[in-house]
Parts: structure tokens; C-alpha cells; sequence
């Protein structure tokens, strides 16, 4: 029986789009694409989003790759407010966890995210009070699909994942989920009408 239900936080609990940061700090078009590749699309980002890197050594290599000048500057301002910017709340969403809340679920989180959100995450997630465990991939140095993050999320919230159903946009994610046990719906679309029915069939599963 499916008592837990995991959500996913980027394109499901919220949208997420890295360009809204750099475009906000770019001098030009060229260069907020520049930024951004620098910035958001880095071995750097990936580690930030393991846990294995601080934001100041991350900087750091960033700034190295980009030309003497504003550039820096604006990857400097993206690191330090990209939260600020790049996500914001999926229409919809916190009616829907708060009605299922009501219905008696209980409601975690898991992604894959930098230590920064562990302090501003709740300015952040639409009805994160409503949720009864969140797990940040930073905190325990590794990142879905692998297996040991979600062995992480049973162990430290004390669950079964037999008991645990898996929200994510990702179907990777959705197959790693599986492979430790814990079925999944892969919310790509965005449909949230589809989100609801696959919902509706768990609460009637016996």
C-alpha cells in the first residue's frame, strides 16, 4: 500500500530556468549566454549539487574561464542570487500537496541541489510546511539516479519503498527509483490533470 509520496523540486514543485539569473546580470544577450553556459552548465554546478565544492572555489574556476571584466562580475551575482531568480512556483502545485496532505498522505522531497537551499528553501518551495521530510542531494554527496540517494531518503526518513510512490520530470530518475523498489510517475509534461488521475488511482489501490 502506498502511503509516502516523493516529489521531485525543479519542473515539478517548481520551474527552474538558469537564464532568468544570467539574463538579470548580463550586459548583453552574448554575454548572458556565455554566463550562463559558465555558470549553470559546469562540472562546477554538478558539484555544487554533490556537496563536494564550496560556492567560493566553484566561483573561482568559473571566473577563470570567462574574459577579464563584466562577465566575472555577472557570474559572481549569479552564484550569489541565482535562487532569487531562476525558480518559481508551478501553478497549481501547493493546492494540490495541501490537498493531499488532507487526504492523509505523508509528503517528501528529494533533489538534487546545492547546499544553499537547505537555508532558503522554504522561501522558495510552494507548501514546503506541508511536507514531512526534505532531502537536498549536497548534504549526502551524491545525486539521483544514483541508487544510494534514494537508499538515503528510505534510511533517513525511516521509510519503505514498496510504501513510497516517486514524482519526478525525469525518467531516469523515475527508472532509479524503481531499481531500489520505489514505483514512479514521470511528470515530463507538466499535465497536472494527469498528475491528479495517476494520484487519484493510488488513494484507491487497496
Amino acid at each position: 500500500m502506498i502511503r509516502n509520496l516523493v516529489f521531485d523540486m525543479g519542473n515539478v514543485l517548481v520551474y527552474y530556468d538558469s537564464r532568468r539569473a544570467s539574463r538579470a546580470f548580463a550586459a548583453d544577450e552574448a554575454e548572458m549566454e556565455l554566463v550562463n553556459t559558465a555558470v549553470f552548465i559546469s562540472p562546477e554546478w554538478i558539484m555544487l549539487d554533490m556537496g563536494v565544492i564550496s560556492d567560493e572555489e566553484a566561483l573561482r574556476r568559473i571566473q577563470a574561464r570567462l574574459p577579464q571584466g563584466h562577465a566575472r562580475e555577472a557570474a559572481r551575482l549569479c552564484m550569489e542570487h541565482w535562487h532569487e531568480y531562476c525558480m518559481w512556483p508551478v501553478p497549481g502545485m501547493e493546492e494540490l500537496t495541501a490537498s493531499l496532505k488532507e487526504q492523509g498522505w505523508k509528503l517528501y522531497l528529494c533533489s538534487n541541489a546545492a547546499i544553499r537551499l537547505v537555508d532558503c528553501y522554504r522561501d522558495v518551495i510552494p507548501g514546503i510546511g506541508l511536507f514531512d521530510g526534505i532531502l537536498f542531494s549536497a548534504e549526502v554527496k551524491c545525486m539521483k539516479p544514483q541508487k544510494e540517494m534514494y537508499r538515503h531518503l528510505f534510511e533517513r526518513f525511516h521509510l519503505k519503498p514498496e510504501e513510497c510512490f516517486f514524482i519526478d520530470d525525469q525518467p531516469l530518475n523515475i527508472q532509479g527509483a524503481r531499481e531500489c523498489g520505489m514505483d514512479g510517475y514521470c511528470f515530463a509534461d507538466g499535465d497536472m490533470e494527469k498528475l491528479k488521475g495517476v494520484l487519484e488511482e493510488l488513494r484507491e489501490r487497496p
